[in-house]
């Protein structure tokens, strides 16, 4: 799996921030996971003003077939069924988690998965099939998949949504919203009003965001 790193100047142990693109990222060019909508969930962590207050990696894998497990004896037009069980492409980046944190001093207590809408389901998918690795999660107009939100409840969340999606329906992060606070789980959510599928633009570029997220470690 192709994959780009960010490797911060700042010394010692040190977040990862782990970014799962959306369909347009689909491929193996190693470029298209940066491009277009995947621009504000690459870049916020580099820019220098971040960079000096919340020094970190980040890593951007690129799949071609996507994160979740589909059902690729279907044959026909439409989407391939999703079945449960660990996706090949989620797999292959828990792989690239586990080398770079062999290769550089990455604090494991703080690693971080963040992605939107099919990048958003995988970030769903990865907090269920590894609970309790991953020190936080932010995710973005995540699409459908078998997982209900329940996945990996002590795991700090902030889920963004705009209430127009006409791409993801909005009433998919609320399902998972309300089954997650049903399970005992306390996740943050925000719904922007009139915002269509491109909820990344203010999602990335919230405030509040960085130092929530930079705040959060396993204990």
């Amino acid at each position: 799996m192709p994959y780009r790193l960010f490797r911060p100047g700042a010394p010692g142990k040190l977040p990862l921030v782990v970014y799962l693109h959306g369909s347009g990222g689909l491929g193996d060019d190693n470029q298209k996971q940066l491009a277009l909508g995947n621009i504000f969930g690459t870049r916020v962590w580099l820019l220098p003003e971040n960079q000096r207050r919340f020094p970190c990696y980040v890593v951007a894998p690129q799949t071609a077939d996507g994160w979740v497990r589909y059902d690729l004896s279907q044959e026909g037009p439409g989407p391939a069924r999703i079945l449960p069980g660990l996706g090949n492409g989620a797999k292959l980046a828990l792989e690239i988690i586990s080398g770079l944190s062999r290769e550089f001093p990455i604090d494991a207590n703080r690693i971080y998965v963040t992605g939107q809408s099919m990048g958003g389901a995988g970030t769903w998918h990865m907090l269920a099939q590894r609970p309790n690795f991953f020190a936080a999660a932010v995710i973005c107009c995540g699409s459908s998949s078998v997982e209900d939100g329940t996945g990996s409840l002590r795991t700090p969340l902030w889920n963004f949504h705009g209430d127009s999606d006409k791409s993801v329906p909005v009433e998919i992060s609320r399902e998972r919203i309300a089954a997650r606070r049903k399970a005992g789980g306390h996740p943050l959510s925000t719904e922007y009003v009139g915002v269509d599928h491109n909820v990344w633009q203010w999602a990335y570029t919230e405030p509040q965001l960085l130092p929530w997220l930079f705040s959060q470690k396993l204990s």
